[in-house]
């Protein structure tokens, strides 16, 4: 590693989840996985299948009754475990710890009614998206939101969707989207907002240089960012005065994921009557659909106008323009779709750049290495490109290092498109599949000093490690890979370039530790100090 000496980093794992784990490649039930499926260990697939061999694997497979994990009680499964148990909702992480420990590599969960599979090893992983089909159907990240949607006749929204309906909405949008070339063109927002919000934290921090709450100001910046690419519109979440609508969005983001995790983890009652959870999740999505709404309207009225002048040019307006032009989207698609790129960035984005900063801030030889690299690459004052961007390997590496350490989320969910077999078991069509990305990167199976923060693990032709392809994926993988990877990415690449080159970031304070509210957040609210670099 270059003499260098890197912090260990204590996160929120207690010592026990150092994953020593005793059910390696040669396992009983990893090796049924190689016998059945493959010829070979790196070929688990039944591509190429015909239903009649695939109907014959499932029959010798062993039976889904036969898989490992805990009982549970009918119907409620192991929700006493999380409500009144050893497990808390919030620390959810810890159970999928210690199902793995427990259990192995395939695990089986029953809460409320509805079965689960746990994928805890990257072969595991490999050999579900081998069988994935052209249409993957996903379960809903938020439920609560997709039944609210439901019952206001509200589009679901791309994640929510399945089929043929999920391809046509995504097939809308994926050019614009997905391309690197397309999404540079939004660059010069990104950047701006990005300079704004360097001159904000210069303004705010005190006579120390500690920023208070830095995760909020984090989702001001993600806000007004996102609020320019959606509307090209500033809202002022970064003036003196701030934005009390604005700070009220992203108060109402909170509370949906919240309320939601909650809601998870209790009896559905909220189906059937407006509990009084049920009720602040309501009010939270009405304020941000309505929110959002009024400001789409008042960006088509501005396109409308200068359409009737012919003043309209080519780089304004282009992400609702886009939209707009798209035959096969209704008005009520195109606000979900508006409502997604404008609001996801809060609960992702926003806690993504946190856990960078705290990762660099706890390891300071690390953010001097990638000093000199930004410093390189943009010698003095030259201002920053997404050419060059692209061409900057450690801070790549520091990005992928923290998702590790930090995903966004404990893992990507499936549903089985059809009878199936994983790790030598039975799964019939439906179940839900969950593939923990977390547990596999914490363990000491497939990481050297898991617990490090160590982002030289992959930098190519250096002293990276030989890492499973299907261990880390925090945008997902296929077909049904994350909507808004690129646009997350370029904001991550901007904003961590631009904050590392003005100042020493640093941390004050006791290890971070984290929260589950369906996706992963800082529980206490975080406090850097920004010290300029001469």
């Amino acid at each position: 590693m270059n003499g260098m000496q890197l912090c260990s980093l204590k996160i929120f794992y207690p010592q026990r989840t150092l994953l020593n784990c005793k059910y390696a490649l040669g396992s009983e039930v990893l090796k049924t996985v190689c016998r059945s499926t493959c010829t070979e260990v790196g070929s688990i697939s039944s591509f190429g299948k015909s239903k009649k061999e695939e109907d014959i694997d499932f029959r010798n497979a062993k039976a889904f009754s036969e898989m490992p994990g805990p009982k549970g009680l009918p119907y409620i499964g192991t929700l006493l475990e999380y409500r009144l148990g050893r497990f808390k909702i919030e620390r959810y992480v810890d159970a999928l710890l210690e199902r793995h420990r427990m259990y192995g590599p395939i695990v089986k969960e029953t809460l409320l009614g509805h079965t689960s599979v746990h994928l805890f090893h990257p072969e595991l992983v490999k050999q579900y998206y081998r069988n994935e089909e052209k249409l993957p159907y996903v379960p809903p990240l938020v439920e609560a939101t997709q039944l609210y949607r439901k019952k206001q006749k509200y589009s679901p929204g791309l994640g929510n969707m399945n089929g043929e309906e999920w391809y046509r909405l995504r097939s809308a949008v994926q050019q614009m989207m997905m391309r690197p070339k397309e999404v540079s063109a939004f660059f010069p927002h990104v950047a701006c907002v990005a300079d704004d919000f360097i001159r904000r934290i210069s303004k705010i921090r005190d006579v120390k240089g500690e920023v208070p709450n830095t995760l909020n100001e984090f989702a001001k910046w993600s806000m007004e960012s996102s609020g320019l690419v959606c509307f090209e519109k500033r809202f002022g979440c970064l003036d003196d005065e701030g934005n009390v609508e604005a700070q009220q969005a992203i108060d109402a983001v909170r509370t949906i994921f919240k309320v939601s995790s909650q809601l998870k983890f209790s009896l559905p009652l909220h189906e059937f009557v407006p509990t009084p959870k049920w009720k602040k999740l309501e009010a939270a999505e009405g304020f941000l659909y309505s929110y959002v709404l009024r400001n789409m309207e008042q960006t088509i009225s501005a396109i409308d106008d200068l359409q009737k002048k012919g003043q309209l040019a080519e780089d304004k307006y282009m992400f609702m323009s886009y939209l707009l032009s798209r035959k096969g989207l209704s008005y009520d698609d195109v606000t979900i779709l508006t409502l997604s790129l404008f609001s996801d960035p809060q609960s992702t984005t926003s806690p993504m750049l946190l856990f960078n900063m705290y990762c660099l801030a706890k390891n300071p030889e690390v953010q001097d290495k990638l000093s000199r690299e930004i410093e390189q690459t943009f010698p003095g004052d030259e201002p920053v490109t997404v050419e060059k961007l692209g061409k900057m390997p450690y801070l790549k590496a520091c990005v992928k290092e923290t998702f590790r350490l930090f995903p966004t989320g404990p893992e990507t969910s499936r549903l089985a498109p059809r009878d199936m077999v994983i790790g030598g078991y039975q799964i019939p069509a439906g179940v839900r599949i969950d593939l923990h990305n977390f547990v596999m990167c914490m363990s000491a199976e497939y990481f050297a000093d898991p617990e490090k923060y160590l982002p030289e693990r992959w930098i190519k032709n250096d002293s990276a490690q030989n890492i499973h392809p299907f261990i880390m994926i925090p945008f997902g993988h296929g077909p049904r890979m994350c909507i808004g990877r690129r646009f997350a990415e370029q904001e991550l690449y901007v904003m961590l370039t631009k904050l590392v080159r003005k100042f020493h970031i640093q941390w004050h304070n006791s290890d971070m530790v984290v929260k589950y509210e369906l996706l992963l957040s800082p529980k206490k609210p975080a406090n850097f100090t920004f010290v300029d670099r001469k």
